[in-house]
């Protein structure tokens, strides 16, 4: 019989974070709380007998076997047995599962030394960090990311840090209702989340609890903020050429080379703003709507010659 692995389960966040599993041909894998199963996961959100995936000679299977709080794939809550592919992300409590191809040393290991090993790193990130769910966001965007913990119901504060600026992204049972960048309060909570959805590197951090009290939380729905994010995202990326980087300055020629008054409205609040602030990325902040309708200003204003780079 063939066992040989195709694929193997990389950990992206939660107890075995950065080890992999090998997925041998015509074998099953059992995921819980219980301390006899083939993957321990010992934590409140995981069921004693949670999970099975199951491998053939060309496929790999799913099942949840009547969970309290459910199993994930792609953000989807399964029902019964689902299919898995290269690349489909799991959720089980707070553990995010890629599956992927099997590489190098991996595939070379038999299941008892990719348990030690995963083991191992386990007992080293306990004892070094000790945190609930956290992971990097180069192995799930955070748009994915996002999608998980909202299908999932999950409460908490969602932190990312990317180096020079640190995001906080706050969830009640999934759904988004405050977040800040640099805890800079009067940049409104929806652009905060959508200036975050354009990270493509750094850590995330997901800790339970931490109820902020705020005047405005979020209406927008979750799925609503990321599929409005991801638009504006990239529409804002085709207008970056376009644009002078964020950091520069921005001035009022003089004598200008038109008429105010043929200015739209919002052309014209972004135009105060240039006399007010003078730099690109203070427009953007103190701009009342979103960065992508700012950007689409600042470049019709530069057009005609009413804002310069000095």
């Amino acid at each position: 019989m063939n066992d040989r692995p195709r694929f193997a389960l990389r950990f992206i966040s939660g107890k075995y974070q950065g080890g992999e599993f090998p997925l041998r041909m015509n074998r099953e894998i059992i995921i819980g709380r219980s301390s006899d199963l083939d993957m321990v996961l010992v934590e409140d959100m995981v069921s004693r007998r949670h999970a099975k995936i199951s491998s053939t000679d060309a496929e790999v299977y799913i099942q949840d076997m009547g969970s309290t709080n459910g199993t994930f794939v792609n953000g989807e809550k399964i029902a019964g047995r689902a299919l898995l592919h290269e690349g489909d992300r799991i959720l089980v409590g707070t553990s995010i599962i890629k599956v992927v191809a099997v590489e190098g040393i991996v595939a070379q290991q038999s299941e008892a030394e990719a348990r030690r090993r995963l083991e191992a790193g386990a007992q080293q990130r306990q004892a070094t960090q000790g945190r609930p769910m956290s992971g990097v966001i180069e192995e799930i965007p955070l748009p994915d990311l996002l999608q998980l913990l909202s299908s999932s119901r999950k409460s908490g504060v969602l932190t990312i840090n990317i180096g020079v600026s640190i995001g906080k992204i706050f969830l009640r049972k999934g759904q988004i209702y405050f977040s800040t960048i640099n805890e800079d309060f009067s940049v409104s909570p929806q652009k905060a989340i959508y200036r975050m959805l354009t990270w493509e590197t750094g850590t995330f951090e997901l800790e339970p609890g931490g109820e902020m009290q705020v005047m405005n939380e979020v209406q927008d729905s979750t799925e609503g903020l990321l599929m409005e994010g991801v638009r504006q995202l990239d529409e804002f990326r085709n207008l970056q050429k376009n644009l002078p980087p964020l950091g520069s300055p921005l001035a009022v020629p003089t004598p200008l080379a038109g008429k105010l008054r043929d200015l739209t409205p919002s052309e014209l609040d972004t135009f105060q703003l240039v006399l007010d602030h003078g730099q690109l990325q203070k427009v953007l902040d103190n701009f009342p709507g979103t960065d992508l309708d700012a950007a689409q200003n600042i470049i019709s204003l530069m057009k005609r010659e009413f804002v310069v780079v000095p």
